[in-house]
């Protein structure tokens, strides 16, 4: 299996935000200049190739800088920052989103665009470096496809024998990158300690001297002669806090063209003319990583008052609640630990083999699946993840130990049928924990016994609830020795040992047993799904399946909990190597991409601590919804106009969020993020041709929410009731799960006419320019203004016009990509564009991508007017199967977004807004005419021209009570009308409107509804 890459908008907007910083620098392939060839020089030259000097001066790169921070919305620079010798520019990417694959594609941008060839990559760590290495050899294909050239690459190795990859890194010119570590970096870049005289560093001494076997040529100055520009990954930790250290003083020895600092988290007062940020924030709301839960265990009371009792969860399902335990029992040879499903009135002190321990009225009371608890007669009150009594460090690390082989189990159950390889990491701090080495060869440590006797007993816990007989044969297939494996550094002897900071050839042997099983340990014919790793090895530890992470650490031993959630971020891929994002899942990316943090602490401890290291690392964003959060921004209308808002416009927009309820003592409320999410935000004839902008600036307000995790405890998997389906759901099934398909009879003709007079029309593309301003500092607002950069007056504004945005290196399909958009025929769209006039048509070259995005999105609203007019659905005889109610998994958290049901096919219903789908649902419950309903599944859907509609609810009513006993709903807000079809959403429910008037009879109506009495007037007409 091959990991598979593809084009994601950020990753290229992160390389064009680069290569924008050097507009109207020219094209050169190459600085030629002769190389320096020593006691070798032969009879002919030996030519060179290095990068092209800059030929911009300092005031148009920042003039170019600033126009790319104000479009992203970053604080623009007055003057370019940093050392003047040495260019650097900022990249902030958080972790998992592809930082190694977007300088890689950067690379190849600045070489098509500029023709610079020559990178030297610099990494904080061994275990970095091979990842970059790794990464390297992945995306050759990939790269090479699209650009039509490899990059040659290397490890710099001090050794003289790799000398001859550092002569030709010079003298070749094709496009080329040395990878180097910091380790290696600093001790050979320490000139200071090898001058004639001093002892020093016998690889630096290499690096400066000038050995026979190099033609008495000094390495460096060969290097340097290229003009490399330099890519710093994770600069926080290669440039160190030391200004004035040998690193920084060893990058200026390679006369770097320029260099990229890219990082999730940077050094504040390292940051240097930022040119794209992507933070943790903007990961996660866009669903580029993975959502992150925290399965707490806590120690609660006196360590030896009471037995040991440990809640481990509270099951809900049919009947009252019950809760699963675990407590000591009493056996032949002492004492063990048991795990129970229990019930209200279970008695530990009898079940335990009477223990005095318990004898203290330890009587199960009261289960409460509301608040996940359970109270006993004694009074104590135990919450999911308590323990209480005798619990010393094993004892926790073995319940952590059990909960991460149960939520594994459980997780891979849901995603076997996917084809997704579930795996578990834990970090240990001592290798001799997980594996003991001595004369007899090596044997088991406590970890590795703990991990073996739990895996066999949840196990026989779980295994009799699984039916999926495909799945349990899966697990019986590897005994539990099988499906674990320790990862550690390791000695010449092969022993594997602790690692340390500053780790050698030992962490090498390590990585490379990782790295060349990546993709290995991502098939489902690898036994290995749960690995032990050395906490130090943290960094590079990079494969996108694991799912739950445990560390095993020391008491007292602190770990940030961003380093700790950092190895498990990414997205995961399927056994073909297809990535499991939004382009395949939709909004279904954080029912699949789950990380679950298995914690020695409090689910609240480790949330607040995870959220303040975030807090820190997004807080340049501003806090509080002001008027002057708007003010001075362009922002586009929905015709194309650029707007410039001004204070006015600004109190405006300010006074209607907060009018709206989206606003209240300048934070976001809940209103605003269900509207938002629901797509119902209303803003008023005036501003909702700006909305777009307004939204977007609005995302830039740090919400704390937002970036919670949340708690594994809280979310429950709804359970599909398969016997209520049958009982009274059938009828309404056969009358649904038919398949249709559509025709639309409008002419083709009728289509590219209003089209192309639409175009001419609205179409209105951003001209791409150069601004420069002006202003004025006349009084300073708050401190906001002034971080947000608008405490400045602007004065007088110069324009420069770039005529065309289109250089001739620069490739666009515009059919093509008008084609996928539009979902119309290659032909179609040629006579469109012929039939638009030349005006018209010139603004492709004006602003390529905008061009397409707005076109596209005329052409499709055109075509959604003679879809709703012409289009005609016929029954197929294909049906839905009823296995798309059980294919997806369905969580949700009692008491917020879900409820739970005794109507609904599923145990508990779990709702996508608090307002109106959650009042909807709690009222079919009451209502007695409702006999049976469900949230439609994500896997019903009916085709239409704008893509695949999913309706939201079937409901079934009593006989005799209404006309129409099956209904579809759909739930909507108080502001949409059917008389008013506008875009592509309204489009899609007329479609569904005539879909389920081709299927159905008289019993069964469509329709839309915002409660459950618009629902019963439409049932009863």
């Amino acid at each position: 299996m091959k990991l598979k890459y593809k084009h994601q908008r950020f990753q290229a907007d992160a390389a064009k935000s680069v290569t924008d910083i050097f507009t109207g620098q020219q094209y050169c392939d190459s600085a030629d200049f002769l190389i320096d060839q020593g006691k070798n020089k032969g009879v002919f030259d030996l030519t060179g190739f290095g990068n092209q000097k800059l030929m911009l001066d300092r005031e148009s790169i920042t003039e170019n800088l600033r126009q790319i921070q104000m479009n992203w919305g970053l604080k623009p620079v007055e003057y370019l920052q940093g050392d003047i010798s040495n260019l650097m520019f900022t990249i902030e990417m958080e972790t998992g989103t592809g930082k190694t694959y977007t300088y890689i594609k950067t690379m190849y941008e600045l070489n098509k665009l500029y023709g610079w060839s020559k990178f030297i990559i610099v990494v904080p760590s061994i275990a970095i470096r091979e990842g970059v290495q790794k990464s390297f050899e992945t995306m050759q294909e990939h790269f090479a496809t699209e650009y039509g050239k490899r990059i040659q690459f290397f490890v710099y190795n001090s050794s003289p024998k790799h000398l001859q990859k550092i002569d030709a890194f010079a003298s070749d010119s094709g496009l080329h990158v040395m990878i180097i570590n910091t380790q290696a970096f600093n001790s050979s870049m320490n000139e200071d300690k090898n001058r004639e005289g001093r002892s020093g560093d016998a690889t630096a001494r290499i690096i400066f001297s000038r050995p026979d076997y190099f033609g008495s040529r000094r390495p460096i100055d060969i290097l340097a002669q290229t003009n490399p520009i330099m890519i710093i990954d994770e600069p926080q930790s290669v440039l160190g806090a030391n200004k004035a250290n040998a690193t920084r003083k060893g990058i200026a020895k390679f006369h770097p063209l320029f260099t990229l600092l890219y990082s999730a988290t940077h050094r504040k007062g390292d940051v240097y003319n930022m040119v794209y940020r992507l933070d943790a924030m903007d990961a996660y709301n866009r669903k580029l990583v993975k959502k992150i839960e925290v399965k707490g265990i806590s120690q609660k009371g006196s360590t030896a008052t009471n037995g040991f009792v440990y809640l481990d969860e509270i099951v809900i399902g049919k009947g009252n609640p019950q809760a699963r335990i675990s407590f000591d029992v009493k056996t032949a040879n002492g004492f063990k630990q048991t795990t129970r499903l229990v019930g209200e009135g279970f008695n530990l002190f009898e079940q335990s083999g009477e223990l005095a321990e318990y004898d203290n009225h330890f009587i199960v009371e009261r289960i409460d699946g509301i608040d996940g608890s359970v109270r006993f007669l004694n009074g104590i009150t135990l919450y999911e993840g308590d323990a209480i009594g005798k619990v010393n460090e094993d004892m926790l690390r073995r319940i952590q130990i059990r909960e991460t082989i149960r939520t594994h189990l459980e997780r891979e159950r849901e995603l076997f049928h996917k084809g997704i390889k579930v795996l578990s990491l834990f970090f240990i701090d001592h290798v001799n924990s997980y594996r003991i080495y001595d004369k007899d060869g090596t044997s088991n440590g406590k970890f590795a016994d703990m991990f073996e006797e739990e895996y066999k007993n949840v196990i026989e816990e779980m295994q009799p609830r699984f039916s999926d007989e495909e799945y349990v044969r899966y697990l019986n297939k590897f005994s539990a020795a099988k499906v674990h494996q320790g990862y550690f550094s390791q000695d010449k002897k092969g022993i594997a040992v602790d690692s340390k900071e500053k780790e050698g050839d030992n962490e090498i042997r390590a990585y490379d047993l990782i790295m060349k099983n990546k993709e290995r340990l991502l098939s489902f014919e690898e036994p290995v799904r749960f690995i032990f790793s050395h906490s130090a090895l943290k960094e590079g530890w990079d494969n996108p399946n694991v799912f739950q992470i445990c560390t095993l650490k020391d008491t007292g031993s602190e770990i940030k909990k961003r380093q700790e959630v950092g190895r498990g971020m990414r997205l995961c891929v399927n056994k073909n190597g297809e990535r499991q994002d939004q382009d395949v899942l939709g909004d279904g990316v954080f029912d699949v991409n789950i990380l679950t943090v298995i914690a020695s602490e409090s689910y609240e401890h480790f949330s607040k601590q995870l959220q303040s290291e975030l807090a820190e690392d997004v807080a340049d964003r501003p806090v509080q919804v002001t008027a002057h959060l708007f003010e001075d921004i362009v922002m586009v209308s929905s015709d194309g106009k650029e707007i410039k808002i001004n204070p006015e416009l600004a109190c405006e927009i300010h006074e209607e969020l907060i009018s709206n309820g989206y606003v209240k003592k300048g934070k976001l409320t809940e209103k605003y993020f269900n509207d938002k999410k629901s797509g119902t935000i209303d803003l008023g004839e005036e501003l909702n041709p700006i909305k777009a902008g307004i939204l977007s600036r609005l995302d830039t307000i740090f919400n704390p929410d937002s970036m919670k995790p949340d708690n594994a405890r809280k979310p429950k998997v709804a359970t599909f009731r398969e016997d209520l389906f049958k009982e009274k759901f059938t009828e309404v099934w056969k009358r649904i799960n038919v398949k249709t398909y559509y025709k639309v009879d409008f002419s083709t003709d009728e289509l590219i006419k209003k089209a192309i007079e639409s175009i001419d029309k609205h179409l209105s593309v951003t001209e791409i320019r150069i601004a420069i301003e002006g202003g004025s500092l006349e009084n300073i607002r708050d401190k906001e203004s002034l971080q947000a950069g608008v405490a400045m007056t602007a004065g007088k504004t110069r324009t420069i016009r770039v005529s065309e945005a289109v250089g001739n290196s620069v490739r666009y399909d515009l059919v093509g990509d008008l084609v996928n958009a539009t979902g119309l025929t290659r032909r179609t769209i040629v006579e469109i564009l012929k039939g638009i006039k030349p005006a018209t048509f010139a603004q492709f070259k004006m602003n390529p991508e905008e061009f397409i995005i707005k076109t596209a999105n005329i052409i499709n609203d055109a075509k959604a007017i003679a879809v709703i007019q012409k289009i005609a659905y016929e029954r197929s005889t294909n049906t839905y199967d009823m296995d798309i109610f059980t294919e997806s998994t369905i969580r949700g958290k009692l008491g917020v977004n879900a409820l739970e049901s005794a109507k609904s096919l599923y145990d508990i219903v779990v709702v996508d807004s608090q307002g109106i789908e959650k009042n909807f649902a709690e009222a079919l419950e009451k209502e007695d005419a409702v006999e049976v309903y469900t949230k439609l599944p994500r896997g019903f859907y009916i085709n239409t021209p704008m893509g695949h509609y999913n309706p939201d609810w079937a409901v079934a009513l009593k006989e005799g009570t209404v006309k129409h006993i099956y209904f579809i709903a759909e739930t909507k807000g108080n502001d949409w009308q059917e008389s008013q079809l506008r875009g592509s959403e309204d489009a899609k429910i007329e479609c569904a409107r005539r879909h389920f008037a081709a299927i159905s009879d008289s019993k069964v109506v469509y329709g839309v509804a915002k409660d459950y009495q618009s629902l019963y007037n439409l049932v009863t007409k």
